[in-house]
């Protein structure tokens, strides 16, 4: 999420990106509205004040990216996605508030199919300042590519209930067990959401995951995770060390580093990428610091994020896997480690689980 594609625009001979935009405020509809027509390289073809609104005018006007808010009446952000999913799937971006029940409605809109999101200012006059945030999403969202979903995979607001926290095995990490990074960036939540459930409980190594977020999401999607999940998942913590049966979460918001003694570590240092967690700085950390054996493994994502910490644990021994083109949201990430020629084994997502235990066990 760190690679800002050129804009379309008359001079460039590109068609415009048409947007939709579904919002139950008016002032939001109007504001965002007028903000995005004032770019260049994208064009405002219609909005609409509810789901019910929507559903009728993306199939009319053919949109190529739609923005959505989480909150509406009649018929709320997911269930309105659910249903463009399953009927005409259309790169969406969510427009959520900031409150807890927004970050858990944004995640759980992000794992069904949303392509990414933007929070929703608390203040109208704070309004303006989402908007090239929001250009620069529309942008990124009309070159994703996005798979119809049967209505009876995306499960609605109620999450599978997993083992109880107490239930789930967790030990230390025994000489010669492996640790796992997953970094992921646009499309990650899904394909996290995929992945994670696969992995058996028992699997011998220990994992981390480094998906780009803002701060006030990362927790919900640790949350999310580990309901549907044998291992158990939690948002890092200062002092938290990787452990057998246990996934740590890197806190949106913050670079997560691993120190001499394989403690996590936090820091708010400058973004690198052009972006903050960065799956580069945990890995290099990892290769400085981790006597265990290291598996980096791609998901979908923009950008290159992740080569050089791939290139590191590549030159020291360890294995990299990367998500296949095929069922990449942003075939970005991914492709940077592949043609730096570092990695192992190129994988479709729903073959990643079982190609992250047969390395494990070569280990």
């Amino acid at each position: 999420m760190n690679e800002k594609p050129s804009a379309s625009s008359p001079e460039s001979g590109n068609p415009p990106i048409r947007v939709l935009v579904v919002d139950d405020s008016a002032f939001m509809r109007f504001t965002i509205t007028r903000h995005l027509s004032e770019t260049a390289g994208i064009q405002v073809i219609g909005s609409a004040r509810d789901g019910k609104e929507a559903l009728q005018l993306i199939p009319e006007l053919k949109p190529d990216v739609v923005t959505l808010d989480v909150e509406m009446p009649h018929l709320d952000g997911l269930s309105t996605l659910r249903e463009i999913m399953a009927e005409f799937p259309v790169p969406v971006i969510m427009v959520s508030s900031l409150t807890k029940e927004g970050a858990v409605e944004t995640i759980q809109a992000l794992t069904y199919g949303a392509v990414d999101f933007v929070a929703k200012p608390s203040n109208k006059a704070s309004v303006s300042a989402i908007v090239e945030e929001l250009v620069t999403k529309i942008q990124r969202a009309s070159r994703a590519r996005v798979t119809r979903m049967q209505r009876r995979a995306i499960t609605l607001p109620q999450q599978t209930a997993s083992p109880a926290a107490s239930n789930k095995s967790v030990r230390a990490l025994r000489r010669g067990e492996p640790l796992v990074l997953i970094g992921s960036s646009t499309g990650g939540p899904r394909a996290l959401n995929t992945l994670i459930p696969m992995l058996a409980a028992d699997t011998p190594a220990a994992f981390v995951i480094v998906q780009h977020m803002p701060a006030g999401f990362t927790r919900s999607l640790a949350e999310r995770l580990d309901s549907l999940s044998g291992l158990s998942v939690k948002e890092a913590e200062p002092g938290d060390i990787p452990e057998v049966g246990k996934v740590l979460l890197a806190p949106g918001g913050f670079h997560m580093v691993f120190d001499q003694n394989m403690q996590v570590t936090l820091n708010q240092n400058p973004t690198v990428h052009g972006v903050r967690p960065s799956v580069d700085v945990t890995m290099n950390s990892l290769v400085q610091h981790c006597p265990a054996p290291l598996l980096g493994v791609i998901l979908t994502g923009m950008g290159s994020d992740g080569t050089t910490g791939c290139t590191l644990i590549h030159s020291r021994g360890g294995k990299i896997l990367v998500e296949d083109e095929s069922t990449c949201v942003v075939w970005g990430m991914p492709r940077s480690v592949m043609e730096a020629g570092v990695a192992d084994q190129i994988v479709p997502l729903d073959l990643m689980a079982q190609a992250i235990t047969n390395t494990i066990r070569k280990f």
